[in-house]
């Protein structure tokens, strides 16, 4: 038994693979978001920014955290950065649209802030875990 166990482990034993499923998922996923806004434009969030006092100018910073963030991390390049800059455009939306939503749960008995945690955890996760060998950068410093 111990002979297969160490079979199983040795060949499910790929660090580098994870890295590059969790940043093509987060990354691809968190896409789709930020396309929606390329293609609608950030007019809403930049309400959501001006009803709370925030210049709305600041609202096109969610194109960085939405679309060329995850471009980046799905490419490998900049991955920690990129990861940051997903993890805080998350925090801001759960400040914008989510905080009536944290004790909440859905029809479907899902937590209100489901996707948002999500989203700002696994980017909390290539933050510590760096991009892996997988990437279009041979350059290790620009993973």
């Amino acid at each position: 038994m111990l002979t297969l166990l160490r079979q199983c482990n040795a060949l499910l034993d790929k660090p580098d693979l994870a890295k590059l499923l969790l940043r093509i998922t987060l990354g691809g996923l968190l896409f789709f978001h930020g396309w929606h806004k390329v293609l609608a434009g950030t007019g809403a969030i930049q309400g959501m920014l001006e009803a709370q006092g925030v210049p709305g100018f600041i609202g096109y910073g969610v194109l960085i955290g939405e679309v060329v963030a995850p471009i980046l991390l799905v490419l490998g390049i900049l991955c920690r950065l990129s990861a940051l800059s997903i993890f805080f455009t998350m925090i801001v939306a759960w400040l914008l649209v989510g905080t009536g939503k944290t004790f909440t749960l859905t029809p479907v008995g899902a937590w209100g802030i489901e996707d948002l945690v999500y989203y700002a955890m696994a980017a909390l996760t290539v933050m510590l875990l760096g991009c892996g060998r997988y990437s279009v950068m041979s350059n290790p410093e620009w993973r």
